[in-house]
Formats: C-alpha cells, sequence, structure tokens
C-alpha cells in the first residue's frame, strides 16, 4: 500500500494533520469526480425516464449498489441506501414490527445512534436490557448469553467501538443469537471502512454503516438487510411501488405468485433496495459512495486494516510513555482498531485539542463522541481526546502528534 500516492488523492493533506476520521472521513478526487460527473454529464432522475440520460443515471446509481453490496459481502439481501448510519437504524426501529413485552439487548458502548432509537421504543412496552464492558472496554459473550432470551426480539451492538476502539465479538453474539432466534444487527460505522467486513462471516440480519466515514459524500448511508420481507419501509412513496390499488381490501390482497409478493396497503413494494428508498434519492452521493467503495477495494481493506494497526500501535506505545497522559480502553492491539482515547491530566479534553490545532495543525475530536452513557461510566465528565486513523494518515504524523502531547504535557 503506497500510502504517499494515495495522499496525492487528498490536497487538504497539505495543509494539516487529519486524525478525526472516526467522526468524517476525507474524499479522495476519484470519488469528487464521479460525484461532479453525474452534474455535468448525466443529470436525470432514477427508476423513472426511458430516455438516454436517464437509464445512464438509473445504470450508474444501480451499479453503486452493487459495488457497496460486493465490499461487504452482500450477495443476497437488500442494500439500501439511506442518508447515514442514524437513518439505517432507525428504519429497523420503525420497520421491524414490535409487540408489548418484546426485548431488545445492547451494550452501554453504543453511539447515541444505536442507543436512542431502542429507548425511545420503551414507550411501546419495549423492553431495553443494555450490557456494559469490562474495564478495558471488551464485551463478554457469556453477558450476551445470559441477556438474550426467548423474548428477546433484536440484539444491537457496534462492530467497533467509535471511544475506545474495540472489537465486539460478533460472531460469538451472532451464533447466540441464532440459537435464541433473535435477530442481530450490527452497527459497522466504523469498521466497514477500516477492515474488510462480510455479512456472511457475521452472521447478521442487519449491518449500517455510513459512506461519509469511508470516503464517501455526506449525506449518504447503507442498511443491509438480509430478509427484505421481515423490515417494512421506513417511508413510502413514489419510485418503491410495482403497483397501486384503491380498491384493495388490504393485507390479504395477494399480487403475482411467481414474484412471491403481497399487495399490502393497497401497493405492491418493489423487490431489492427500490423498495426502502422512496422518492427521489441523493443519486451524485450514491453515484460517489459507489466510487469510494472502488477505492477502497482497489487499495484492500485488507492492507488499510494492517496500516492502522501499524500506526495505532505505534500510537499506544508513545503515549505511554509520556508522563501525565491516561489512556482509555486497551494498551495493546489485542482485539482493536484505529480508535484512541486519552486525557491530559490537568486540561480539559477541549483545551487538548486545541493547542494540538494551534500548534501543530493537528485535528482531533474532543467531547463525549456521542456516548454520553459510556462516559458517566467511565467517569469522564466532560469526555476525552481521541485520535481516529485512516489510510492516508503516515508515521510521521504519528510522530508529530506525540511531539506535541508531550510539550503540552509539560505545562499542564
Amino acid at each position: 500500500m503506497n500510502v504517499q500516492l494515495i495522499r496525492e488523492d487528498f490536497p487538504i493533506l497539505k495543509d494539516v494533520i487529519y486524525l478525526d476520521s472516526a467522526a468524517t472521513s476525507l474524499t479522495p478526487e476519484p470519488v469528487l469526480k464521479a460525484t461532479l460527473d453525474y452534474y455535468y454529464q448525466y443529470r436525470a432522475n432514477v427508476g423513472r425516464g426511458v430516455y438516454r440520460l436517464a437509464q445512464l443515471a438509473d445504470q450508474r446509481y444501480r451499479d453503486a449498489h452493487k459495488k457497496v453490496a460486493e465490499l461487504i459481502g452482500a450477495g443476497n439481501g437488500a442494500t439500501v441506501f439511506t442518508k447515514n448510519t442514524t437513518e439505517s437504524i432507525n428504519a429497523v426501529a420503525h420497520g421491524l414490527g414490535w409487540a408489548r413485552g418484546d426485548k431488545i439487548v445492547t451494550t452501554l458502548l453504543e453511539h447515541h445512534s444505536n442507543l436512542l432509537p431502542w429507548m425511545r421504543l420503551k414507550r411501546e412496552g419495549i423492553e431495553l436490557s443494555v450490557i456494559k464492558p469490562d474495564e478495558e472496554g471488551y464485551l463478554d459473550p457469556s453477558d450476551f448469553e445470559r441477556e438474550v432470551d426467548e423474548r428477546t426480539k433484536l440484539v444491537a451492538v457496534s462492530h467497533l467501538s467509535n471511544v475506545l476502539g474495540t472489537l465486539a465479538p460478533i460472531k460469538e453474539i451472532s451464533s447466540i443469537c441464532k440459537d435464541r432466534n433473535a435477530a442481530l444487527l450490527v452497527d459497522g460505522a466504523q469498521s466497514v471502512p477500516h477492515m474488510p467486513v462480510d455479512v456472511k462471516d457475521l452472521g447478521c440480519d442487519f449491518l449500517c454503516f455510513s459512506g461519509h466515514k469511508m470516503l464517501g459524500p455526506t449525506g449518504t448511508g447503507v442498511l443491509f438487510v438480509k430478509d427484505e420481507e421481515s423490515l417494512e419501509p421506513l417511508i413510502v412513496g413514489g419510485g418503491m411501488v410495482e403497483d397501486v390499488s384503491l380498491n384493495a381490501s388490504g393485507m390479504k390482497d395477494s399480487c403475482d405468485t411467481k414474484r412471491s409478493c403481497k399487495m399490502r396497503n393497497g401497493y405492491v413494494r418493489k423487490k431489492g433496495y427500490e423498495g426502502f428508498e422512496a422518492g427521489t434519492p441523493d443519486i451524485s452521493g450514491g453515484i460517489g459512495l459507489g466510487a469510494a467503495a472502488d477505492y477502497l477495494k482497489r487499495v484492500g481493506t485488507i492492507e488499510v486494516a494492517m496500516h492502522e494497526k501499524k500506526l495505532a500501535s505505534k500510537l499506544l506505545k508513545g503515549l505511554q510513555e509520556i508522563q501525565g497522559l491516561e489512556i482509555y480502553g486497551p494498551k495493546d492491539m489485542k482485539g482493536r482498531g484505529g480508535v484512541v482515547s486519552f486525557n491530559v491530566l490537568g486540561l480539559l479534553p477541549h483545551e487538548v485539542a486545541l493547542m494540538l490545532d494551534q500548534v501543530s495543525n493537528i485535528s482531533v475530536r474532543s467531547g463525549h463522541h456521542c456516548c454520553i452513557p459510556l462516559m458517566k461510566h467511565l467517569g469522564l465528565k466532560n469526555g476525552n481526546v481521541r485520535a481516529s486513523l485512516y489510510l492516508y494518515n503516515t508515521e510521521g504524523e504519528i510522530e508529530k502528534l506525540l511531539a506535541t502531547l508531550e510539550e503540552i504535557s509539560k505545562v499542564a
């Protein structure tokens, strides 16, 4: 993997050391070009017109879905474009079909986007069970063995913590879910961009992630649905139906049995992603997301993961050598990714982030990282500082971060 060649696709890196890819990644030139080409060369709506421009737009948009599906190993099921991970998770929360007494199991590691939708369901009589990690941020499968029971309809867990960088034991959790007949939702916002992810290997029913964290445009996200019949669309409207009947009697009416579909509420939903994408989508964004998937496949997700592991290992080792720093999460690379959180004792997280920016043009995240319950559990009223790595970061940048932090710690 040629990092210097990759960096040429990110002109912004000439002026900044960007270490906040867990919040949003930078976007390379090929993705920007693919996004703009839509407006310059074939600006038309998708799934509607028969003229040349419309057909070209439709094909490029359809191809983008295939590219993203291939990236996550989704040979079957629906790979739906949304606007972000948050919308994808909310689509499951609203469309799964709940009954009073159902149970959801999640964890204290979750981003608010994979916590608040389940908390809101409590007002519908849904029970919510929250599993706590150990001191380093690891989840114990035995806790899921105890909590996931016959009433559990869904288990929702992040693949990789956006605060502590720990990986969840998804395969073990998936096995437990299968034994208890519970569905599994994986928040892959921090994993899909940074490592090989295969939905068949994970054994999940839903996988949610964001385009803007994987080199794509903002306002793009993905919801993989293993069994599209298990989920009702979040919104309904134009472009997502095959047939509509004002005279339909309701849930019982069937359409052509060869298509194995039913007329529900007076309409027949299209098969595949189209049945979940009502209205005109962000076409250029979707095409750009497909280009981002191409970019990651060309570089190689295994290579990306190895590169980040090398940088994160160097960062963790260096942080432990600086006096007056406290690291949160694992101190080595066992079962973790390229997200590293810490504090400089005596300084607020925002103060540290501002110093890094002002002194060395280093961009890091500070605060609660949309994980307030976890921060309360860790006893961090003001949160912490987070450095998150990606394929365009270098060892020299890590050395610069460490050197600056060492100077900051001396004045704390």
